[in-house]
């Protein structure tokens, strides 16, 4: 069996045309052809300089050659920005309201424009469709703006609200970073006094640890020596003493979470927005976690970054995934977060292999870093105790290919107080290339005493899920990642226990609802459309990987596998499977119409591992 390679069906299969070379006569003095016979004894091989420069152990890398980016497309540019002298000023959503509508506007410095027949004739021209808040609310808060528009505005361009309109305060998409709250952090006035208390005190203690260990090592080396001078008596602490000075909370004896056997959706970065998650809670996901959010922009109340917490209703388990290098730090975003945001619980983030977050000490980096991170563990596990909440902690098996150490970072995570403990079956070094180490993940989890374990890594169908939970029978579930990405019905698969597969029309209507759920989450003015536009591309730079299952020669397909260029059984399925992304923008415009002028897309993610 060829491995790395998808089969497809003879009758589907793309013919490869292959061109002949075409032959070439040089006409050349007999001066010159001297000259090139000789330099042909010379080298007579026909490798390129830089290619002959690396396989030559002592030849030097040619001169200013950069080094090859991998897993993401860097010199990218954003697909399309609107300038805010383009879009309108809010006080005139709702349109035409006579000749005082200008005067609306309270901000002196407002950057937006305040002339409505302006922007009514510089306007795209309107979707065609119905507005799918419009439809949801009974109103749209876009107003005038909505590129669904001609839905809700009467004869004299006003939006249209019901006649016992009252303001939607539940929102169907919870955010939690009010104006008041992003001014407290700004100012750096938010109280984070809990949380220096906490980490200061494990701080302490393993600076006591340190001392100890340091003293028994003199002793048994025979360096300690009497001087006769006095010691000063140690402080001990003063007050009342709690069960938890004399007895170690242990995240058994809080949990409240039932995390094992559940189908946990990995928090992916860019494209585990909110409207995805929404798709994979409808196909049967238990778990799910916002995309990775830095500790010191939720800190600092930076916009972007708590855009990152939001909920959706449906998402009845739902966590959020900090990033850091220092444990003080941490702490306090994840304080703000148990207080301000509507989470179960929070995850730390100690396997991210970006070399931008490896460098700065933070993601994998932790894992040669464990005094920061022993400490960082037992902070926000103990503070999040008295919020109700879990704290987890999401790995890898270890930074070095020939150094696994995640069967040792296991029960110190559970000593340290995580309530569940995900490992990827991969290294740093290897990114998401070479098949996940299940057999090592089994490993890892007979290292824990009562925390739940789960795997992840190369989950694509209900026939990898039942394999692994016979073959790591102390896995206490799995987490699916590019698998989701590639096919969100994964989750449908594996409780139903049977192999889908979508016609091309129903993959296509998945789609139109990731659109009404980003117009939802992102907006319906051209802004928010192209937002929606922006993240459909994205995912489906993982989509166009999936091979239906009716085309397969030999199934099921392996998350790996690449397939020779194939036809679908309709013209919209074949559509889907290319690679090439103006095939995708055409997908895009088929549920957002045009797209704007000078757009261009490229992905941020390359396929380095299918």
């Amino acid at each position: 069996m060829d491995d790395g390679i998808c089969h497809i069906k003879a009758e589907f299969l793309i013919p490869r045309i292959v061109e002949k070379p075409v032959e070439t006569v040089e006409i050349v003095a007999p001066a010159e052809k001297e000259g090139k016979a000789e330099d042909a004894k010379v080298d007579d091989t026909s490798e390129p300089p830089e290619k002959k420069s690396r396989m030559e152990g002592n030849a030097e890398e040619p001169q200013g050659k950069k080094k090859k980016n991998r897993g993401q497309n860097k010199s990218r540019t954003v697909p399309f920005k609107e300038e805010d002298g383009l879009r309108l000023c809010k006080s005139l959503l709702d349109g035409n309201l006579g000749e005082d509508a200008a005067k609306k506007c309270t901000n002196a410095n407002c950057r937006f424009s305040h002339d409505l027949d302006k922007f009514l004739q510089l306007k795209p021209k309107d979707i065609d469709g119905t507005c799918y808040i419009y439809s949801t609310k009974g109103y749209c808060n876009f107003g005038v703006t909505c590129r669904f528009a001609g839905a809700h505005l009467d004869e004299n361009r006003r939006n249209i609200y019901p006649e016992d309109f009252k303001p939607d305060t539940s929102m169907l998409v919870s955010t939690w970073l009010s104006t008041d709250l992003q001014h407290i952090l700004r100012k750096r006035k938010y109280n984070f006094n809990k949380s220096t208390k906490i980490v200061n005190k494990f701080d302490r203690l393993q600076q006591e640890e340190k001392n100890e260990k340091a003293k028994s090592n003199e002793q048994e080396n025979g360096e300690v020596k009497d001087d006769g001078e006095q010691k000063p008596e140690e402080s001990k602490p003063a007050g009342a003493v709690t069960d938890e000075d004399v007895i170690k909370l242990r995240s058994a004896e809080r949990k409240r979470i039932v995390f094992r056997d559940n189908l946990y959706l990995s928090p992916l970065t860019t494209v585990g927005n909110l409207p995805f998650r929404r798709i994979c809670k409808e196909y049967g996901v238990d778990i799910t976690c916002g995309e990775m959010a830095c500790a010191i922009p939720i800190i600092n109340g930076a916009i972007q970054e708590w855009a990152l917490t939001k909920r959706h209703s449906s998402e009845d388990l739902f966590g959020v995934q900090l990033c850091g290098h220092n444990p003080k730090l941490v702490t306090y975003a994840a304080q703000i977060i148990a207080e301000k945001a509507d989470v179960d619980f929070i995850d730390l983030n100690t396997g991210c292999p970006i070399d931008l977050i490896f460098n700065q000490g933070g993601g994998s980096a932790l894992l040669r870093r464990q005094n920061v991170l022993k400490v960082m563990v037992q902070s926000c596990s103990r503070l999040l105790a008295d919020y109700g909440k879990e704290f987890t902690v999401k790995t890898r098996i270890g930074i070095y290919n020939n150094k696994l150490i995640a069967h040792e970072m296991v029960p110190k995570f559970e000593d340290w107080g995580a309530s569940l403990i995900t490992i990827h079956g991969r290294t740093k070094e290897q990114r998401y290339t070479k098949r996940a180490d299940w057999e090592y993940l089994q490993q890892c989890a007979t290292q824990a005493q009562s925390v739940p374990v789960f795997g992840n890594g190369d989950i694509f169908g209900y026939e990898d899920y039942e394999h692994i939970r016979t073959k790591c029978p102390n896995i206490a579930g799995v987490m699916v990642g590019r698998g989701a990405l590639i096919k969100p019905w994964v989750f449908q698969e594996i409780k139903e226990r049977k192999t889908l597969d979508p016609s091309s029309g129903e993959r296509f209507e998945m789609l139109k609802r990731y659109v009404n759920y980003g117009l939802e989450h992102w907006g319906s003015d051209t802004k928010g459309v192209e937002t929606t536009r922006r993240f459909l591309l994205e995912w489906q730079s993982f989509l166009y990987r999936y091979v239906p299952y009716g085309l397969l020669e030999r199934p099921p397909q392996r998350i790996n596998e690449r397939p020779d260029a194939y036809r679908g059984r309709d013209d919209l399925e074949t559509l889907m499977a290319s690679p090439n992304c103006n095939d995708w923008v055409k997908l895009s415009e088929m549920l957002l119409g045009p797209v704007p002028e000078g757009f261009n897309f490229v992905p941020k993610h390359k396929a380095n591992a299918y």
